[in-house]
């Protein structure tokens, strides 16, 4: 990952400096990424004094952030012209606004994106700190806040080691060019955040359930492109029978791709009768955010997702095309 240069600082301070109050937004279907990064935004703007609201359209499925739901509005309030005028938007593990999902208009805003995603595109008029290199959203705002506000608490450094864990896989996902990212995880345990306990809660609570819909979905999965690829399904009745809280749709990425011969893994949700959602992993040479991107979705080259309109039974063909191209 790269280190936030002085250009970068002072492009961030003056955009909080030259308003009055701020909206800070990540991506609908937030994981912990998204989450950790609008709360180390929003330590920013408090040591700067400043009003902000957070947003994000949900919905808080995960059991590791349910907590922070009531931190977040679901929509964006009534704001006059002047308001509007005078209000920062703080864009974070996103670079796109239909990304954010459905929260209001966000349109015409003075806007600051903060992300790490290698299918960033956003307009040429937003100022940005893109690094797609760097692990997680949440690094890039913890080398701001250190930068721009001085050393972490240890519940800011809580904050950050838990965006940085769920991003990294708790640190699987990184390579030999990692150590900066193992320098910011120092500094976090330094300043009192604990890696045992952080483990235990992201990995931990999950409903029995999630187990029982674990096995169907590997009983499911089927092999395409000569073994490399493995693809599995969740129906709207699974849904309605072992519902939606609390999945662990890592510990399913982990058996599929453990397999010899796999190379990239896909899980798809029916979620309505006519749109799906679906996760996409890879091994190393694997780039799916190329397929992701052919089905309106993006991220990763080794992690990345997708919501789009379909049926599974026409989607899985069509992704089993895109994917006979690279594999």
């Amino acid at each position: 990952m790269k280190i936030i240069t002085c250009q970068q600082n002072e492009l961030f301070k003056s955009f909080i400096e030259s308003h009055n109050s701020f909206i800070v937004v990540g991506h609908k279907d937030p994981d912990g990424d998204c989450i950790s990064s609008c709360i180390g935004v929003s330590y920013i703007l408090e040591h700067y004094k400043k009003e902000y609201i957070m947003l994000n359209a949900g919905p808080f499925k995960r059991v590791e952030i349910k907590e922070y739901e009531k931190l977040f509005l679901k929509e964006l309030p009534f704001m006059s012209e002047d308001d509007r005028k005078s209000t920062g938007l703080i864009i974070v593990d996103c670079s796109e606004l239909h990304r954010t999902g459905e929260v209001g208009d966000l349109k015409g805003f003075d806007t600051f994106i903060v992300d790490h995603h290698k299918t960033a595109d956003c307009p040429p008029e937003y100022k940005t700190i893109i690094d797609p290199s760097s692990p997680a959203a949440c690094s890039l705002i913890q080398m701001l806040y250190e930068n721009i506000c001085g050393p972490l608490d240890a519940q800011k450094a809580d904050n950050f080691l838990f965006g940085l864990s769920t991003d990294t896989g708790f640190f699987r996902f990184l390579r030999e060019d990692s150590a900066e990212v193992f320098e910011l995880t120092a500094r976090l345990v330094r300043a009192g955040a604990n890696p045992n306990q952080m483990y235990n809660r992201i990995t931990g609570g999950k409903a029995y359930s999630t187990r029982k819909l674990l096995g169907i979905m590997l009983n499911r999965a089927e092999r395409y492109c000569n073994g490399k690829l493995v693809i599995t399904y969740e129906t709207m009745e699974d849904t309605k029978k072992y519902g939606q809280e609390g999945r662990d749709s890592d510990l399913l990425y982990q058996a599929l791709l453990s397999c010899e011969g796999v190379e990239a893994a896909v899980f798809l949700r029916q979620e309505t009768e006519n749109s799906c959602t679906g996760g996409f992993r890879s091994q190393d040479k694997i780039d799916v955010s190329v397929v992701a991107g052919k089905f309106g979705g993006g991220g990763h080259k080794n992690a990345s997702g997708m919501s789009t309109d379909g049926k599974v039974e026409t989607l899985i063909p069509a992704i089993v095309k895109e994917f006979s191209k690279i594999l």
